[in-house]
């Protein structure tokens, strides 16, 4: 609740699929990770990772999918030409505050692209309601640059990559393991809090005024 960034886990897998997620997200829990009062969860567009969130969070998690995933896959089906005009408008509707409006303008530009670009269409409507949870939860004006998209682990990677580069052979898996949990050791000490993090509280209970809106128990202390 202070804000600040804390890596708590990591698997080694070839990719992202629903088992090995799942695997990670249960040892979490078995860990005693609280997720009963409300997880919302930052992901990019993989089928696996909101698969296995689903399977061991249910109801109890509100996934936020990645707007700059979803704008970047939708423009790499357009031609040149096109690409910084849809941009700007998908941009414009991110950049609404308000649910109706951001909602609208995304479909009037799926709608617009139905005939430009069928693939690119799809690409946008494709967990559409996703990439707009912190809309529908009023949180996009404070929390829209902290967790409309997945720059956070992204810039995480990035710094384990500056720590690991060098490394031209592995030779065990276990040396892998201890190499990244250094350097996430090490990367934890500098990382910047969350962007407006005075007002996490009001975040958890929008969370929590949420799940009581779908009849769900919480019976965890906060």
């Amino acid at each position: 609740m202070q804000g600040d960034k804390i890596p708590i886990a990591f698997i080694q897998s070839t990719t992202e699929n629903s088992n090995s997620i799942k695997e990670l997200l249960s040892n979490l829990v078995s860990r005693g990770l609280r997720y009963k009062n409300g997880l919302l969860c930052v992901i990019d567009g993989s089928n696996g990772l909101t698969k296995a969130i689903k399977e061991v969070f249910g109801e109890y998690a509100l996934v936020q999918r990645c707007q700059r995933h979803i704008r970047e896959n939708v423009v790499r089906h357009l031609n040149n030409s096109k690409q910084d005009h849809y941009r700007r408008r998908i941009n414009k509707a991110y950049r609404s505050e308000d649910y109706q409006e951001a909602k609208k303008l995304l479909r009037e530009i799926i709608s617009d692209l139905k005939s430009e670009n069928l693939s690119a269409s799809r690409s946008l409507e494709e967990g559409l309601e996703e990439t707009l949870t912190l809309h529908r939860l009023v949180l996009i004006e404070d929390y829209g640059r902290s967790f409309s998209s997945t720059n956070c682990i992204e810039n995480l990677n990035s710094q384990i990559d500056k720590h690991l580069r060098k490394v031209r052979h592995w030779k065990t898996s276990s040396q892998r393991y201890r190499w990244i949990a250094c350097a996430l050791f090490d990367i934890e000490q500098s990382m910047k809090k969350v962007h407006n993090y005075p007002k996490l509280p009001e975040m958890r209970l929008k969370l929590q005024q949420h799940l009581r809106k779908k009849g769900l128990d919480m019976k965890e202390v906060v």
